[in-house]
């Protein structure tokens, strides 16, 4: 389906019966599918592939779908939906590139958005504006899924990946202005099933808190070659979840297992380059409260550089956290360039990849206050609407491989 150039007023239902549908609009920035903020008392969707497989949609430009409230539902512009909240994978082969997506008032949640999915692709896309993240991956113990040159900013969370593991892979692209970068994370409840595991065979994990034997195993869950730059904007839109991460972080890890961080670029993000600790969720602690460790976890190769220049403890390039509340070992750091303050001191020594095992990196409960100072903070903010981006490259060639019609002659 090919889209000719016009704003289109409307939500776009894409129902498992349009399963192999292909949308494509002729040019990115000129194809406006506009919600004009117009949310209603559940929210609203731009375009919705709901338990749909094999769908594309590139080349066009989704914005102001909101959210009836800040912490409402929906309000997500692109939405690869195969089963919100089931647990279950309902859809496969999801594919997007050249997609511009934003929201310039608060109440937008997701940007570009895959739950539920796998075997999926995002390029040369772009999200700025949200309250939620403007790029989410979650509910999939093996995602089997790339991202690649994709530029996050203006959000709450630039990426946000609940329970997304396996083999996933992030490339060659960049996570600037948010007020906090990139957050991969295990959740409880939500995107079940628990946790966010990156080892290779996390598609056969049954355990919510798997455990790690060495730091030599092998990691399929891959962000490499991006950039986290800058992401102090305590001034983005937020939620009562977002807005509890914290701020000025280039990578958050809350309770993440086996992921491979490598050779990225993490600057002038004011509080912490990257900072991992267990996760206790919900917190605080309660009766159905999973204990995430922070385990298997491999950061190597990275350049840090203008991290952590609010001067106070912990902050810094790299700040690690656990065996508080649970046992978090088996993280190891090597081959890093750092300008900063690491926690613990000298990390690339007894938490180096040289290592066949590490210890928990335990920085006691002073680490854990200064985690919810920085949350404190951020929900202290006062958030305003963020601007609308510029034009986007569009595709080269909308017509290539599509049959003949009226607007590929």
């Amino acid at each position: 389906m090919l889209i000719e150039p016009g704003t289109y007023d409307e939500e776009v239902l894409i129902a498992s019966a349009h399963a192999g549908i292909h949308i494509r609009g002729m040019n990115r920035n000129t194809v406006i599918v506009d919600g004009q903020h117009k949310a209603g008392p559940e929210g609203a969707n731009g375009i919705e592939a709901f338990k749909a497989s094999n769908v594309s949609i590139e080349n066009l430009t989704v914005r102001n779908f909101d959210r009836a409230s800040t912490n409402g539902e929906n309000g997500n512009e692109v939405w690869w939906n195969g089963g919100d909240e089931t647990g279950v994978i309902g859809a496969k082969k999801w594919f997007g590139n050249y997609l511009t997506t934003y929201d310039d008032g608060l109440l937008g949640g997701y940007g570009l958005f895959a739950s539920n999915s796998v075997k999926g692709s995002l390029e040369n896309s772009y999200a700025s504006g949200f309250n939620d993240s403007g790029l989410y991956i979650g509910a999939c113990r093996d995602c089997q899924a790339r991202v690649f040159n994709v530029v996050m900013e203006n959000n709450a969370l630039g990426y946000s990946g609940s329970n997304s593991g396996g083999r996933l892979l992030f490339e060659n692209s960049v996570f600037k202005n948010n007020s906090i970068g990139f957050a991969p994370n295990s959740e409880n409840p939500s995107d079940p099933p628990p946790p966010q595991d990156g080892a290779c065979n996390s598609g056969r994990n049954r355990s919510a808190t798997p455990t790690f034997s060495s730091t030599e195993i092998e990691r399929c869950t891959i962000f490499r070659n991006n950039s986290f730059e800058e992401n102090n904007n305590i001034n983005a839109p937020g939620n009562a979840a977002t807005e509890a991460g914290g701020w000025g972080i280039g990578v958050d890890l809350p309770g993440t297992y086996a992921d491979l961080l490598e050779s990225n670029t993490i600057s002038g993000n004011v509080n912490v380059g990257v900072l991992g600790f267990e996760y206790p969720n919900p917190f605080p602690i309660q009766e159905d409260t999973i204990f995430f460790a922070l385990s298997g976890n491999r950061i190597s190769d990275n350049t840090f550089s203008g991290n952590g220049s609010i001067e106070r403890g912990f902050s810094g390039d790299l700040t690690l956290q656990g065996g508080l509340f649970t046992s978090s070992v088996n993280n190891c750091v090597s081959g890093n360039s750092f300008k900063a303050a690491t926690w613990p001191a000298s990390i690339e020594g007894e938490w180096g990849c040289q290592n066949k095992t590490t210890p928990s990196p335990n920085n006691g409960e002073a680490a854990i206050g200064y985690i919810l100072e920085l949350a404190a903070e951020s929900e202290a903010r006062t958030p305003t609407p963020q601007p609308a981006p510029p034009a986007q490259p569009t595709m080269p060639n909308p017509c290539k491989g599509v049959p003949y019609n009226p607007l590929c002659q």
